[in-house]
């Protein structure tokens, strides 16, 4: 090629030209279309082997090569007369940007979970990831130049067909969900988007698939615990709720509502300390403790009693079970509040110390006052005296009275044996 501009306006170009003589050594050749010699002389080969091939007479012929993932259009000869026994090919890649740009899009999503495809007009493949021929149970070489119909069944083959119909009319991208089977022979269900691309010259079009199979599954397990703790929590009869971590109700049964005579939509969104009754200082740093402990994770679940007060003003102890809801975070978001035993509800009454809370411990085990007055190494006066004491703020007139007052009252432990504190943190502790 004689013409000096020529040849440098080529080495801007996705274009590539060479002369040859007739045993097909290579003269000269020139061109931007290859960054290195290497890929150049590879191209050279190729082309030589299709022009040795059937198909491609010597007169002169143009046609479509591919080579390296890219087109070409070939031009071959460019001189009728082949002068001095050489002749001129020139090759120019078709739509340069176009190759690479797809190219990208295939190196991106190859090996990359999403399953991905790019099908022509026709319903026939011309790429496929390693996701999306695993869908079929096969792998992307026995996809690529294949039908739609060669994978899916009729029905399922006509509704793909329709909505690439559709694609390629509309112009714009759709979003899908499709059901397949998965090579274990389950069904399967993806969700993803189908458009338009250009490639080859052509309008094709492109899809890219999420397997949300395990995704289905997992929200319609989800829905199923949920109905089932909602049926629970509404049909057990059990006073529940949930906690957040900062202690504010956040939904509750009918009959938690009922134990503190409130309405329902009035109980959730209250603060959780609002329902507990005064206590002794000791008593709530103690329930802070394991409600914190909780919240922390350092335990899972927490049994503790605690005296609760209703919308009226009166109290009742009752036992509670803390759990906390999920493994994730590292701190719990909610708590789930379970009343298993509850005293009678009652007006409020002055707190009782710890030896009169011991003197109704051994009362309720049937001890006489002379049995208590040496357990305690207790003048029997200061027994007597304490009983005394006890009948007025029990509001009980016997000791039988006295004994059931304290254990309808929460004072002391109905599942014990031998009596002893509701509030004793051992079932042998007697306080």
């Amino acid at each position: 090629m004689n013409d000096s501009n020529l040849k440098a306006l080529l080495e801007h170009l996705p274009a590539f030209w060479w002369e040859v003589d007739q045993p097909w050594q290579v003269l000269e050749r020139g061109g931007g279309a290859f960054a290195d010699t290497g890929t150049a002389q590879r191209f050279l080969e190729r082309m030589h082997e299709e022009l040795s091939g059937p198909g491609h007479p010597p007169e002169e012929v143009s046609w479509q090569a591919q080579f390296d993932g890219r087109t070409f259009d070939v031009s071959w000869p460019l001189d009728g007369t082949r002068a001095h026994s050489r002749t001129r090919g020139l090759a120019v890649e078709v739509d340069a940007h176009a190759p690479h740009r797809y190219a990208a899009f295939a190196d991106l999503v190859d090996l990359a979970p999403a399953a991905a495809f790019i099908r022509d007009r026709a319903g026939r493949y011309l790429w496929a990831n390693h996701a999306y021929a695993h869908l079929y149970g096969t792998t992307p070489g026995e996809l690529t130049g294949r039908c739609i119909e060669d994978f899916d069944a009729p029905a399922e083959a006509a509704q793909f067909r329709a909505l690439d119909q559709e694609i390629l009319t509309r112009g714009t991208p759709v979003r899908h969900t499709l059901g397949y089977r998965r090579p274990d022979g389950s069904v399967g269900r993806a969700a993803g988007h189908r458009f338009p691309v250009r490639e080859d010259t052509q309008t094709c079009i492109a899809g890219i698939y999420v397997d949300i199979t395990d995704h289905l599954r997992a929200l319609v397990q989800r829905q199923e615990a949920e109905e089932n703790l909602q049926a629970l929590r509404d049909h057990s009869g059990l006073p529940c709720a949930l906690l957040s971590a900062n202690g504010r109700v956040i939904e509750a049964s009918s009959a938690a509502a009922d134990l503190f005579h409130l309405a329902l939509p009035d109980l959730v969104g209250r603060r959780a300390h609002t329902l507990l009754a005064p206590a002794p200082a000791s008593d709530l740093d103690g329930l802070h403790r394991r409600w914190n402990g909780l919240i922390a994770r350092r335990t899972r679940r927490v049994e503790t009693s605690a005296v609760l007060v209703d919308a009226r003003g009166r109290q009742r102890r009752a036992q509670l079970h803390l759990t906390t809801v999920g493994h994730s975070a590292a701190r719990a978001r909610h708590v789930w509040a379970v009343v298993t035993h509850q005293s009678l509800a009652h007006e409020a009454h002055p707190s009782l110390t710890a030896a009169q809370i011991r003197i109704l411990s051994l009362l309720a085990e049937g001890s006489s006052n002379s049995d208590i007055a040496a357990s305690l190494r207790l003048s029997r006066q200061t027994v007597d005296y304490h009983l005394s004491r006890l009948r007025q703020l029990l509001d009980a007139t016997t000791r039988p009275a006295l004994v059931a007052r304290a254990y309808v009252l929460g004072i002391l432990a109905p599942r014990a044996w031998p009596p002893r504190s509701a509030t004793a943190a051992h079932p042998l502790s007697s306080v």
